[in-house]
Protein backbone atom coordinates (compact mmCIF):
# COMPACT_ATOMS: atom_id res chain seq x y z
CA UNK A 1 0.00 0.00 0.00
CA UNK A 2 1.46 3.49 -1.08
CA UNK A 3 2.09 5.65 2.16
CA UNK A 4 -0.63 8.41 1.00
CA UNK A 5 -3.45 5.29 1.03
CA UNK A 6 -1.66 4.49 4.68
CA UNK A 7 -2.03 7.49 6.05
CA UNK A 8 -5.48 7.81 5.14
CA UNK A 9 -6.36 4.76 6.53
CA UNK A 10 -5.27 5.37 9.82
CA UNK A 11 -7.34 8.95 9.93
CA UNK A 12 -10.16 6.82 9.17
CA UNK A 13 -9.24 4.31 12.16
CA UNK A 14 -9.01 7.54 14.48
CA UNK A 15 -12.14 8.82 12.96
CA UNK A 16 -14.03 5.35 14.12
CA UNK A 17 -12.09 6.03 17.87
CA UNK A 18 -13.50 8.99 18.25
CA UNK A 19 -16.84 7.89 17.41
CA UNK A 20 -16.59 5.30 20.26
CA UNK A 21 -14.94 8.01 22.49
CA UNK A 22 -18.34 10.18 22.07
CA UNK A 23 -16.56 13.21 19.61
CA UNK A 24 -18.55 13.24 16.48
CA UNK A 25 -16.84 16.34 15.27
CA UNK A 26 -13.07 15.07 15.72
CA UNK A 27 -14.38 11.78 13.66
CA UNK A 28 -15.94 14.14 10.99
CA UNK A 29 -12.72 15.71 10.82
CA UNK A 30 -10.66 13.05 10.49
CA UNK A 31 -12.97 11.63 7.63
CA UNK A 32 -12.93 14.57 5.91
CA UNK A 33 -8.90 14.88 6.34
CA UNK A 34 -8.91 11.22 4.74
CA UNK A 35 -11.09 11.91 1.78
CA UNK A 36 -9.62 15.67 0.85
CA UNK A 37 -6.27 16.05 1.40
CA UNK A 38 -3.93 16.06 -1.33
CA UNK A 39 -0.72 17.35 -2.38
CA UNK A 40 -0.91 20.63 -3.48
CA UNK A 41 1.16 22.01 -0.33
CA UNK A 42 3.32 21.76 1.82
CA UNK A 43 1.62 20.34 4.53
CA UNK A 44 -0.72 18.37 2.60
CA UNK A 45 2.29 16.49 1.02
CA UNK A 46 3.85 16.44 4.69
CA UNK A 47 1.45 14.61 6.22
CA UNK A 48 0.61 12.26 3.10
CA UNK A 49 3.81 11.43 2.97
CA UNK A 50 4.17 10.86 6.81
CA UNK A 51 7.96 9.39 7.60
CA UNK A 52 6.76 7.56 10.84
CA UNK A 53 3.91 5.26 11.34
CA UNK A 54 0.24 7.23 11.59
CA UNK A 55 -1.28 4.80 13.22
CA UNK A 56 -3.16 6.02 16.23
CA UNK A 57 -0.96 3.40 18.73
CA UNK A 58 2.12 4.78 17.37
CA UNK A 59 2.66 8.93 16.12
CA UNK A 60 -0.99 9.14 16.20
CA UNK A 61 -0.95 11.60 13.30
CA UNK A 62 -4.54 12.89 13.10
CA UNK A 63 -5.02 13.49 16.47
CA UNK A 64 -1.51 15.78 15.65
CA UNK A 65 -3.46 17.31 13.43
CA UNK A 66 -6.80 18.08 15.27
CA UNK A 67 -4.46 19.10 17.84
CA UNK A 68 -2.72 22.48 15.75
CA UNK A 69 -6.15 23.07 14.30
CA UNK A 70 -7.82 23.26 17.46
CA UNK A 71 -5.14 25.04 19.52
CA UNK A 72 -5.86 27.89 16.57
CA UNK A 73 -9.21 28.08 17.48
CA UNK A 74 -8.37 27.71 21.62
CA UNK A 75 -5.77 30.95 21.14
CA UNK A 76 -7.95 32.82 18.62
CA UNK A 77 -6.04 33.15 16.19
CA UNK A 78 -7.55 31.88 13.33
CA UNK A 79 -10.94 33.73 14.07
CA UNK A 80 -12.37 31.83 10.56
CA UNK A 81 -11.81 28.48 11.71
CA UNK A 82 -13.12 29.27 15.30
CA UNK A 83 -16.68 29.57 13.33
CA UNK A 84 -16.93 26.14 11.90
CA UNK A 85 -15.83 24.36 15.11
CA UNK A 86 -18.04 24.23 18.10
CA UNK A 87 -20.22 25.22 19.23
CA UNK A 88 -20.78 26.26 15.82
CA UNK A 89 -22.86 23.88 12.93
CA UNK A 90 -20.95 23.91 9.72
CA UNK A 91 -21.42 21.85 6.71
CA UNK A 92 -18.94 19.54 5.39
CA UNK A 93 -17.61 22.04 2.73
CA UNK A 94 -17.50 24.88 5.08
CA UNK A 95 -15.40 23.03 7.87
CA UNK A 96 -12.88 22.10 5.20
CA UNK A 97 -12.87 25.53 3.76
CA UNK A 98 -11.87 26.99 6.82
CA UNK A 99 -9.02 24.22 7.26
CA UNK A 100 -7.52 24.09 4.02
CA UNK A 101 -7.48 28.49 4.53
CA UNK A 102 -5.69 27.43 7.49
CA UNK A 103 -3.47 25.18 6.24
CA UNK A 104 -2.44 27.89 4.41
CA UNK A 105 -2.61 31.05 6.91
CA UNK A 106 -0.78 28.98 9.34
CA UNK A 107 1.60 26.33 7.60
CA UNK A 108 4.43 26.74 9.58
CA UNK A 109 2.68 26.64 13.48
CA UNK A 110 1.14 23.06 11.97
CA UNK A 111 3.99 21.89 10.86
CA UNK A 112 5.88 22.35 14.34
CA UNK A 113 3.50 20.92 16.12
CA UNK A 114 2.89 18.06 13.81
CA UNK A 115 6.66 17.13 14.92
CA UNK A 116 4.90 16.65 18.88
CA UNK A 117 3.40 13.36 20.05
CA UNK A 118 -0.30 14.35 21.50
CA UNK A 119 -0.19 14.46 24.86
CA UNK A 120 -3.26 14.13 26.90
CA UNK A 121 -3.96 13.36 31.07
CA UNK A 122 -7.90 12.12 30.78
CA UNK A 123 -8.48 13.05 34.35
CA UNK A 124 -11.64 10.63 34.29
CA UNK A 125 -9.29 7.68 34.81
CA UNK A 126 -8.44 8.73 38.71
CA UNK A 127 -11.87 7.14 38.91
CA UNK A 128 -10.95 3.89 37.69
CA UNK A 129 -7.18 4.16 39.56
CA UNK A 130 -9.21 4.97 42.80
CA UNK A 131 -11.13 1.77 43.88
CA UNK A 132 -7.37 0.15 42.68
CA UNK A 133 -5.82 2.34 45.22
CA UNK A 134 -8.56 1.40 47.69
CA UNK A 135 -7.52 -1.83 46.97
CA UNK A 136 -3.89 -1.51 48.02
CA UNK A 137 -4.55 -0.09 51.22
CA UNK A 138 -7.38 -2.80 52.42
CA UNK A 139 -4.99 -5.14 51.27
CA UNK A 140 -1.80 -3.79 52.97
CA UNK A 141 -2.96 -1.78 55.75
CA UNK A 142 -0.21 0.73 54.68
CA UNK A 143 -0.11 4.70 53.79
CA UNK A 144 0.91 4.87 49.99
CA UNK A 145 4.05 6.29 47.78
CA UNK A 146 3.24 6.80 44.52
CA UNK A 147 4.78 6.46 41.52
CA UNK A 148 3.37 7.28 38.10
CA UNK A 149 4.74 6.62 34.73
CA UNK A 150 4.02 8.48 31.98
CA UNK A 151 2.31 11.50 33.98
CA UNK A 152 2.39 13.95 31.83
CA UNK A 153 1.22 17.19 34.04
CA UNK A 154 0.43 15.04 36.79
CA UNK A 155 -2.99 15.49 36.60
CA UNK A 156 -4.14 11.47 37.72
CA UNK A 157 -1.14 11.90 40.29
CA UNK A 158 -3.38 14.14 42.07
CA UNK A 159 -6.41 11.83 42.08
CA UNK A 160 -6.80 12.23 45.60
CA UNK A 161 -7.54 16.03 45.43
CA UNK A 162 -10.93 14.63 43.46
CA UNK A 163 -14.35 14.20 44.46
CA UNK A 164 -15.58 10.52 43.58
CA UNK A 165 -19.58 8.61 42.82
CA UNK A 166 -18.91 5.25 42.21
CA UNK A 167 -21.84 3.46 41.92
CA UNK A 168 -23.40 4.50 45.84
CA UNK A 169 -20.02 5.24 47.30
CA UNK A 170 -18.79 8.86 47.72
CA UNK A 171 -15.02 9.47 48.38
CA UNK A 172 -12.95 12.36 48.40
CA UNK A 173 -12.88 15.97 49.40
CA UNK A 174 -15.04 18.83 47.89
CA UNK A 175 -13.58 19.47 45.04
CA UNK A 176 -13.76 21.55 41.52
CA UNK A 177 -13.42 18.22 40.22
CA UNK A 178 -16.13 15.49 40.35
CA UNK A 179 -15.99 12.23 38.73
CA UNK A 180 -18.77 10.26 38.22
CA UNK A 181 -18.37 7.59 35.85
CA UNK A 182 -21.14 4.90 35.01
CA UNK A 183 -20.56 2.22 38.07
CA UNK A 184 -20.79 -1.59 37.14
CA UNK A 185 -19.93 -3.68 39.45
CA UNK A 186 -20.30 -4.03 43.57
CA UNK A 187 -18.95 -0.90 45.30
CA UNK A 188 -15.00 -0.40 45.75
CA UNK A 189 -13.52 -1.94 49.05
CA UNK A 190 -13.27 0.74 52.29
CA UNK A 191 -10.15 1.50 53.74
CA UNK A 192 -8.23 4.19 55.47
CA UNK A 193 -6.10 5.80 52.20
CA UNK A 194 -3.56 8.23 52.28
CA UNK A 195 -0.65 9.29 50.52
CA UNK A 196 3.04 9.55 52.03
CA UNK A 197 4.95 10.57 48.97
CA UNK A 198 4.22 11.27 45.15
CA UNK A 199 6.61 11.78 41.96
CA UNK A 200 5.98 11.29 38.13
CA UNK A 201 7.99 10.93 35.00
CA UNK A 202 6.96 11.82 31.68
CA UNK A 203 9.68 12.34 28.74
CA UNK A 204 8.07 15.76 27.75
CA UNK A 205 6.18 17.15 31.00
CA UNK A 206 4.09 19.86 31.13
CA UNK A 207 3.64 22.19 33.73
CA UNK A 208 0.17 23.01 35.66
CA UNK A 209 1.40 26.58 35.71
CA UNK A 210 2.70 27.51 32.11
CA UNK A 211 0.07 28.72 30.26
CA UNK A 212 1.44 27.72 27.28
CA UNK A 213 1.57 23.89 28.18
CA UNK A 214 -2.32 24.75 29.81
CA UNK A 215 -2.51 25.21 26.08
CA UNK A 216 -1.16 22.25 24.75
CA UNK A 217 -3.35 20.31 27.02
CA UNK A 218 -6.37 21.62 26.17
CA UNK A 219 -5.73 21.36 22.23
CA UNK A 220 -6.04 17.41 22.61
CA UNK A 221 -8.78 17.68 23.98
CA UNK A 222 -11.68 16.91 21.41
CA UNK A 223 -13.30 20.65 20.73
CA UNK A 224 -16.64 18.75 20.89
CA UNK A 225 -15.91 17.61 24.59
CA UNK A 226 -16.36 20.80 26.72
CA UNK A 227 -17.09 18.89 29.82
CA UNK A 228 -13.41 17.52 29.26
CA UNK A 229 -12.41 21.04 28.90
CA UNK A 230 -13.71 22.20 31.48
CA UNK A 231 -12.62 19.12 34.23
CA UNK A 232 -9.15 19.04 32.72
CA UNK A 233 -8.44 23.63 33.48
CA UNK A 234 -10.33 22.64 37.05
CA UNK A 235 -8.04 19.84 37.43
CA UNK A 236 -5.07 22.08 36.14
CA UNK A 237 -5.43 25.10 38.48
CA UNK A 238 -5.61 22.07 41.64
CA UNK A 239 -2.26 20.97 40.18
CA UNK A 240 -1.09 24.78 40.22
CA UNK A 241 -2.12 25.23 43.56
CA UNK A 242 -0.44 22.96 45.19
CA UNK A 243 2.82 23.57 42.91
CA UNK A 244 2.38 20.22 41.45
CA UNK A 245 5.66 19.20 38.96
CA UNK A 246 6.21 15.99 36.84
CA UNK A 247 10.29 14.92 36.34
CA UNK A 248 11.50 15.29 33.08
CA UNK A 249 13.08 11.18 33.04
CA UNK A 250 13.08 8.25 31.09
CA UNK A 251 10.52 6.12 32.16
CA UNK A 252 13.03 3.21 33.47
CA UNK A 253 15.62 5.49 34.46
CA UNK A 254 13.25 7.03 36.48
CA UNK A 255 12.31 3.86 37.65
CA UNK A 256 15.24 2.31 38.29
CA UNK A 257 15.80 5.11 40.82
CA UNK A 258 12.51 5.46 42.22
CA UNK A 259 12.91 1.49 43.55
CA UNK A 260 16.32 2.30 45.05
CA UNK A 261 14.68 4.37 47.58
CA UNK A 262 14.06 2.27 50.95
CA UNK A 263 10.39 2.42 51.56
CA UNK A 264 9.20 1.18 54.90
CA UNK A 265 5.69 1.09 56.92
CA UNK A 266 4.00 2.07 53.69
CA UNK A 267 2.89 0.56 49.96
CA UNK A 268 4.97 1.69 46.94
CA UNK A 269 2.50 1.64 44.10
CA UNK A 270 3.98 2.00 40.72
CA UNK A 271 1.04 2.82 38.01
CA UNK A 272 0.47 3.94 34.59
CA UNK A 273 -2.58 4.51 32.46
CA UNK A 274 -2.89 4.57 28.63
CA UNK A 275 0.87 4.76 28.68
CA UNK A 276 3.05 1.95 28.65
CA UNK A 277 2.26 0.35 25.41
CA UNK A 278 4.06 3.61 23.96
CA UNK A 279 7.06 2.39 25.47
CA UNK A 280 9.64 0.40 23.01
CA UNK A 281 9.78 -3.07 23.46
CA UNK A 282 13.13 -3.47 24.94
CA UNK A 283 11.84 -0.95 27.76
CA UNK A 284 8.99 -2.48 28.20
CA UNK A 285 11.43 -5.65 29.23
CA UNK A 286 13.68 -4.16 31.04
CA UNK A 287 10.82 -2.68 33.07
CA UNK A 288 8.75 -5.45 33.84
CA UNK A 289 12.17 -7.12 34.60
CA UNK A 290 12.98 -3.93 37.19
CA UNK A 291 9.51 -4.49 38.64
CA UNK A 292 10.07 -8.12 39.11
CA UNK A 293 13.45 -7.57 40.53
CA UNK A 294 11.77 -5.31 42.47
CA UNK A 295 8.75 -7.05 43.72
CA UNK A 296 11.20 -10.17 44.89
CA UNK A 297 12.47 -7.76 47.51
CA UNK A 298 9.35 -6.72 49.09
CA UNK A 299 7.73 -7.66 52.08
CA UNK A 300 4.71 -7.14 54.50
CA UNK A 301 6.35 -4.45 55.83
CA UNK A 302 7.43 -2.61 52.69
CA UNK A 303 4.80 -4.25 50.06
CA UNK A 304 5.12 -3.26 46.11
CA UNK A 305 2.23 -2.70 44.29
CA UNK A 306 1.67 -2.37 40.31
CA UNK A 307 -1.55 -0.90 39.18
CA UNK A 308 -1.80 -0.47 35.87
CA UNK A 309 -5.17 0.83 33.01
CA UNK A 310 -3.71 -0.32 29.76
CA UNK A 311 -5.00 -1.59 26.45
CA UNK A 312 -5.53 -5.44 25.77
CA UNK A 313 -6.24 -7.77 22.91
CA UNK A 314 -9.93 -6.99 23.54
CA UNK A 315 -12.11 -4.68 22.45
CA UNK A 316 -14.36 -3.75 25.39
CA UNK A 317 -12.07 -0.73 26.85
CA UNK A 318 -8.77 -1.08 28.74
CA UNK A 319 -8.14 -3.26 31.23
CA UNK A 320 -7.23 -2.50 35.11
CA UNK A 321 -5.01 -4.68 36.74
CA UNK A 322 -3.31 -4.93 39.95
CA UNK A 323 0.15 -7.01 40.98
CA UNK A 324 0.71 -7.00 44.38
CA UNK A 325 4.29 -8.18 46.26
CA UNK A 326 5.62 -9.94 48.16
CA UNK A 327 2.67 -12.74 47.18
CA UNK A 328 3.53 -11.71 43.56
CA UNK A 329 -0.47 -12.20 43.10
CA UNK A 330 -2.00 -10.80 39.76
CA UNK A 331 -5.44 -10.15 38.50
CA UNK A 332 -7.64 -7.85 36.51
CA UNK A 333 -9.76 -5.90 39.10
CA UNK A 334 -12.11 -4.50 36.46
CA UNK A 335 -12.59 -2.85 33.44
CA UNK A 336 -12.56 0.48 31.84
CA UNK A 337 -13.00 2.93 28.92
CA UNK A 338 -10.32 4.77 27.62
CA UNK A 339 -11.71 8.10 28.68
CA UNK A 340 -12.98 6.80 32.17
CA UNK A 341 -16.89 7.22 31.02
CA UNK A 342 -17.57 3.96 32.50
CA UNK A 343 -16.15 1.39 34.88
CA UNK A 344 -16.96 -2.40 35.22
CA UNK A 345 -16.08 -3.17 38.67
CA UNK A 346 -15.09 -6.73 39.24
CA UNK A 347 -12.46 -6.76 42.69
CA UNK A 348 -10.13 -8.21 44.54
CA UNK A 349 -11.53 -12.00 45.61
CA UNK A 350 -11.96 -12.08 49.04
CA UNK A 351 -11.39 -8.80 50.01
Amino acid sequence: MEKPEVVRQSFLRQAQSCDDLGSPFTARLCRLAAARLDMQTALGSHILNWAGDPSSSRDALALRLAGSLHALVLTGSDPSLATAYPPHQADDDTLWTACEEAFRKHEAFILERLKSAPQTNEVRRSAALLPGFLTIAALTGKPLVLSEIGASAGLNLQWDRYHYRLGNSLWGPDSTVVLEPDWQGDAPPSADLSVLDRAGCDLNPLDPSSAEDRLRLSSYIWADQTDRLERTRNALEIARMNGLTVERADAIDWLRRRLTIPRRAAAHVIYHTIAWQYLPDALKEEGEALIRRAGRDASDEAPLARLQLEADSKPDGAALTLEIWPSGERREIGRADFHGRWIKWKGWTGL
